[in-house]
């Protein structure tokens, strides 16, 4: 007996019901002896119905297949047989999916399938820091499927046990030694240097060869249920070509040792080194329903020193050194400072006809800027979700307009409370282009570039409209309002279709 099951919630697990029996007392077929089916038929009859269809199928009929948003389709996945060895995860095994034609820059030549034609031994299910730097197989382009179940700590040892920035730190190096040493009042305004700052950077070090995890071309990263979780770790993806990662969520990259920048910003500042996702000379990169947070260290909970906020974080998404032909779709931001930067140097001319980038049906809550930030890129940013909550009190931007950037908006949604006003959700550092349409904020209908222009001019040149260029590779857009709810619902770990 073959038996199909509708696999749209996300994580759901599969389990065997063919040999369960009516409860007792569950109504009027328990009564004179219950209910019972056929579950007390045994393995050879079980066999011959399998083999009497011909062995079985994993394919459901095609009128199974229903269309979901963004032109992919819910799956029907085979219930198990009695006997049958079944994986941890999810009904819709999505591991194997590839990237849908049109779906944003990512699809442009040729598009991205990631690790889809792995063979069976490299696919890999992965439970600990260890297992995932097998698999990982130091970047190599193999084409490779790992999936992550449960909850994996980058900060751990080889035998698993957690380490935390006591056990990195070496050679004398600690807070308070490093405070004492580079204190403006007496170091002054210089670079540190000298013995504690050599032993922030060997301590850095050793925690970086743990945390810093480098992802290769032609592979799959997915999350097996609606709780794959990578704690602590900076996704490296350098040259990488044709890179999928899907339902995972990636929190708390947190850097044990920042370094003092005492000319950061005319009043200096704290440096860290990890973001969650960093993409150096990347290509072909799908990046789908994850989460990314500071979620465990909140930096807003860090002490200050020096007069300035003892950060821990980077960014949550950074695509930086010529990456080109990324698509972020359907995923969160939340809790962060510094989001995504796109692009990470007004000289980085290089980054010229690179860095084109399409942001779409994704959530930015609790963002204090970079959502994103962009240089040079031709970015579509289109039914994105922005929330700033009521009691944000260091809000800055969303979108950043920089040095021949071409970000063309259309139909994203704001909401914001009373003192987050339409003209602060826009700045410009050498931008000269706006595109947006369709921009709510607060349920209305608002002109971005208008209102930025009118309300800038005195700091920041004004913007046109045209910023060369016209997005052609994209999945329906739906209204802001439309798109403000679906992705409400949608967007993270967890809610794979």
């Amino acid at each position: 007996m073959l038996g199909l099951a509708l696999s749209t919630p996300a994580g759901a697990q599969a389990r065997d019901i063919s040999r369960d029996t009516l409860a007792p007392n569950d109504g009027w077929a328990a009564a004179d002896g219950g209910t019972t089916g056929g579950s007390t038929a045994d393995d050879a009859e079980r066999s011959a119905g399998s083999a009497a269809m011909g062995g079985r199928s994993s394919a459901a009929p095609s009128w199974l297949v229903a269309p979901h948003r963004g032109g992919a389709a819910y799956r029907y996945s085979a219930a198990p047989l009695q006997g049958e060895r079944t994986s941890p995860g999810p009904l819709s095994d999505i591991s194997r999916d590839i990237l849908a034609p049109n779906d944003g820059w990512a699809a442009a030549d040729g598009g991205t399938t990631g690790g889809s034609t792995a063979d069976d031994a490299h696919v890999f299910t992965v439970r600990n820091r260890s297992e995932l730097v097998r698999a990982l197989d130091g970047g190599s382009a193999t084409p490779k499927i790992i999936r992550i179940a449960g909850t994996i700590d980058a900060n751990t040892d080889d035998d698993g046990d957690h380490l935390d920035c006591a056990d990195y730190a070496t050679d004398g190096y600690s807070t308070r030694k490093y405070l004492a040493a580079y204190d403006p009042r007496t170091w002054g305004s210089a670079k540190p240097s000298g013995p504690q700052e050599e032993a922030r950077q060997a301590s850095a070090a050793q925690q970086a060869e743990r945390i810093e995890l480098t992802v290769g071309s032609h592979t799959t990263l997915v999350g097996l249920g609606d709780n794959a979780v990578l704690k602590g770790a900076s996704l490296q993806l350098r040259g990488a070509n044709n890179v999928i990662v899907r339902n995972l969520e990636l929190r708390d990259a947190y850097d044990c040792f920042p370094v003092w920048q005492p000319n950061t910003g005319g009043l200096g500042d704290w440096k860290t080194a990890y973001d969650n996702i960093w993409l150096r000379g990347a290509t072909h990169v799908w990046i789908d329903h994850v989460s990314l947070s500071d979620k465990g260290h909140l930096d807003e909970q860090e002490p200050t020193y020096f007069g300035r906020n003892y950060l821990r974080h980077d960014g949550l998404l950074d695509i930086t050194n010529a990456s080109d032909l990324v698509t972020v779709s359907w995923s969160r931001f939340a809790d962060h400072d510094k989001a995504m930067l796109i692009g990470n140097g007004d000289t980085a001319t290089g980054d010229r006809g690179k860095l084109r980038v399409t942001l779409h049906h994704n959530e930015f809550e609790s963002v204090v800027q970079r959502a994103p930030r962009v240089r040079f890129g031709q970015v579509h940013l289109y039914n994105n979700r922005y929330v700033v909550p009521a009691d944000a009190h260091d809000y800055r931007y969303s979108i950043g307009v920089s040095t021949e950037s071409g970000i063309y908006a259309e139909n994203n949604a704001f909401t914001t409370p009373g003192h987050v006003e339409v003209a602060d959700l826009v700045k410009s550092w050498n931008g000269t282009a706006l595109h947006q349409s369709g921009t709510l904020f607060n349920g209305y209908p608002v002109d971005l570039l208008a209102i930025h222009n009118a309300y800038n001019s005195g700091s920041e040149r004004d913007l046109t409209a045209d910023v060369g260029w016209t997005p052609t590779l994209h999945t329906k857009i739906d209204s802001a309002a439309t798109a403000d709810r679906e992705v409400a619902r949608g967007a993270g770990a967890g809610r794979t279709p």
